[in-house]
């Protein structure tokens, strides 16, 4: 069954290691992301129970910790990284909770070092869970 029910988070400030130049590899910069998790939601709409649906706070804690990990040239790699870390946060069937189907996760980088007037740039990826 193909679902289009989504959760959105938007906005997750966090502070990481990310870029190729030596004063991005030197202190962590500021990032904003944002997921939109896909998943079948419609047992949560109706037992109205926590238990059935994705767990984001759960799925935000992931993410956190997979951008804190290791140092990223590219938001590309740490995009992906945070893509597996939402979609393994996501349970297996037979246990309790919805599965996340498909993540599609934007990186923002606040401060992008070129010599222009750019607000930020963005790195926005899509990736499916495993089937079954």
């Amino acid at each position: 069954m193909v679902t289009t029910d989504q959760i959105e988070l938007a906005g997750l400030r966090v502070m990481a290691s990310v870029g190729v130049l030596p004063e991005e590899r030197s202190r962590p910069q500021p990032l904003e992301l944002a997921l939109v998790l896909t998943a079948d939601l419609a047992p949560a709409g109706a037992s109205d129970a926590l238990a059935d649906t994705i767990d984001y706070g759960a799925v935000t804690d992931a993410v956190v910790a997979a951008c804190a990990q290791q140092h990223y040239d590219l938001l590309e790699r740490l995009a992906q990284v945070v893509a597996d870390a939402a979609l393994s946060e996501g349970r297996s069937d037979g246990e309790a909770g919805a599965r996340v189907d498909e993540v599609t996760v934007s990186v923002r980088k606040l401060r992008p070092p070129v010599p222009h007037d750019l607000a930020f740039a963005v790195v926005r990826i899509t990736r499916r869970g495993a089937v079954g």
